[in-house]
């Protein structure tokens, strides 16, 4: 029988061999100082990223391996004073172009009617607080609320679908339901739904707990009944778990919510693809188990490969090796997409095929990219509480230790 992780996702993509989400950082330099910040931006760009050459020769290579969606991120995108040609280069190619810049006096009206221009498909911007207070004490920039809500509107002037992405922690956890209010005032194509990991300017003491993310599951699964914009996660792999179990309890009780179930595409990123009505919106986000690594990858602003932007353990350089043999063949990439050789309860977890775990908090939180995923409290059927009991000493003794070297 042939292993599930195996099986060609949705699309015809199989995972083994072609990612479904691949990240460029574009540059490092960045003019803000986030709080949970992975890349620990720097207003100076290095020395050492990808010229406009390697960066058109990283473009030729995702669009030779056919990957659906490419972002530019950073730092700040729009401090790479080529991101439009880029942008323009890999349009030529038939490759789809997300950019996610920050909201920076240089994201000006003119410059989003030049990333239309350029072929972009989709804005992907940051809006962590549904008032000033909130979104610019974690952005450590007074007027960035503004400046965001302003880019928003200009994006859509622009004919720019936007997508917002939201880092939820202890400083906005109780925020949710005031920011899907804006968020609906805005017109947004979807809301990112991003989890905390732990690393970069981000820290283990803003980290929500396992029940605290059951709580914030319920909140966004509640509140995607009712707007009219897609829901996704990011590092929260077990809310397809979450999910799952809810959408089955609701069919067993003979009055489901597709429109609930299909509005959290939960893996997939979405860029650039039309926006499908309620009856075709199926459970898609069960079959594209996108994780760290598993039709997922990150390239740096210097070239360095890895799982995920988050997940900080190198594959190797697009400079000497093609990407292609790097996402394929790396030893880090092949044991992220075998779900056999993960540990503790993920290991044992019937979810695992769907879900896995965060591979970027386990390593942040323990070490070990293998390790089970340390803010989740379900049981699978087949795990000794005992076990779970020694694990999780382990991971708050590591995790104690890393805030005193922190």
């Amino acid at each position: 029988m042939q292993p599930m992780h195996n099986i060609p996702a949705r699309g015809g993509l199989n995972f083994d061999e072609t990612p479904f989400l691949a990240i460029w950082e574009v540059t490092q330099s960045c003019d803000l100082a986030c709080k949970h910040c992975r890349a620990a931006a720097q207003p100076i760009a290095h020395p050492d990223e990808l010229t406009n050459a390697e960066g058109k020769a990283l473009i030729d290579q995702i669009a030779e391996m056919h990957v659906p969606i490419f972002v530019f991120t950073g730092g700040d995108p729009l401090k790479r004073k080529d991101v439009f040609e880029l942008i323009r280069y890999a349009s030529d190619k038939g490759v789809q172009v997300a950019v996610t810049p920050s909201a920076t006096p240089l994201l000006t009206r003119e410059a989003m009617f030049k990333l239309k221009e350029a072929g972009l498909v989709r804005l992907g911007i940051s809006l962590d607080g549904s008032t000033p207070e909130i979104h610019d004490a974690f952005r450590g920039l007074p007027g960035a609320w503004e400046r965001t809500i302003q880019a928003i509107e200009w994006a859509k002037e622009a004919g720019i679908p936007v997508q917002v992405h939201s880092t939820i922690s202890r400083h906005n956890v109780h925020d949710l339901d005031n920011l899907c209010a804006l968020f609906e005032k805005l017109a947004i194509v979807m809301w990112n739904v991003f989890f905390l990991v732990p690393v970069g300017r981000g820290q283990l003491g803003d980290l929500l707990s396992g029940e605290e993310f059951e709580n914030v599951f319920g909140k966004i699964y509640e509140l995607s009944h009712r707007v009219n914009f897609q829901i996704k996660t990011t590092e929260a792999m077990h809310y397809r778990r979450y999910l799952l179990q809810h959408n089955l309890e609701e069919r067993r009780l003979g009055h489901g919510h597709p429109h609930g179930a299909s509005a959290h595409d939960a893996a997939g990123y979405e860029a650039g693809t039309p926006t499908r009505d309620a009856q075709t919106r199926t459970v898609g986000w069960a079959t594209r188990r996108v994780n760290d690594g598993k039709g997922f990858l990150f390239v740096s602003h210097t070239g360095n490969v890895y799982p995920s932007g988050f997940l900080p353990i190198h594959a190797g350089n697009i400079k000497q090796t093609p990407l292609q043999d790097i996402y394929r063949n790396a030893p880090i990439f092949k044991s992220l997409r075998d779900t056999s050789k993960l540990e503790g309860k993920c290991g044992a977890c019937e979810y695992k095929e769907i879900c896995g775990g965060s591979r970027a908090r386990a390593y942040a939180v323990t070490g070990d990219p293998l390790a089970q995923e340390p803010c989740c409290i379900y049981q699978p059927k087949n795990w000794d509480p005992e076990l779970e009991s020694e694990a999780s000493a382990f991971a708050n003794s590591l995790g104690e230790t890393l805030q005193i070297l922190s």
